[in-house]
């Protein structure tokens, strides 16, 4: 199985998002500390915006962040949104059933009971799980902590 480009920055925006915690983040800064396409990327958050998963702030100090809880977002419903032709082989679409063995073959419902366990793994994580640890991932994204972290990682010294 293999997930598309669009589904992987999905997730990486998704991600870059639940770690800001609510601040506004560009695309162009998402973009760079990604080192991927800022054109894809657009293309990427308007999908997100559409189906309710990220807000978007227009204007001079916009931006993007998460419209609900990382927690209450489920990595197989993303997957699911991202990738709506999950079809392993030809024979899965209806429409196409011009293979020769196509009534009686083993590999259709095996291919097909593999698919359905990927999704139920995803199904078992949110978002904030994909961000764990917090202040590594921050610290490799170039992400600042919110001055109340920064307090409580003091302490913790």
């Amino acid at each position: 199985m293999r997930l598309t480009v669009h589904s992987d920055f999905t997730l990486r925006l998704l991600m870059y998002l639940a770690l800001s915690e609510g601040r506004l983040a560009t695309i162009a800064d998402v973009a760079a500390r990604y080192g991927i396409s800022r054109n894809h990327l657009m293309k990427v958050a308007y999908n997100l915006g559409v189906a309710g998963y990220i807000e978007t702030v227009r204007g001079r100090s916009g931006g993007l962040r998460l419209a609900r809880p990382a927690e209450d977002i489920n990595l197989g419903d993303v997957v699911r949104f991202t990738e709506p032709d999950m079809a392993l082989v030809p024979c899965f679409k209806p429409i196409e059933d011009d293979c020769a063995i196509a009534k009686c073959c083993g590999l259709r419902g095996a291919l097909a009971r593999a698919s359905a366990a990927f999704l139920a793994v995803l199904d078992g994580y949110s978002l904030a799980d994909l961000v764990k640890p917090r202040a590594p991932m921050r610290a490799l994204l170039g992400i600042e902590a919110l001055p109340q972290q920064r307090a409580a990682a003091a302490a913790a010294r």
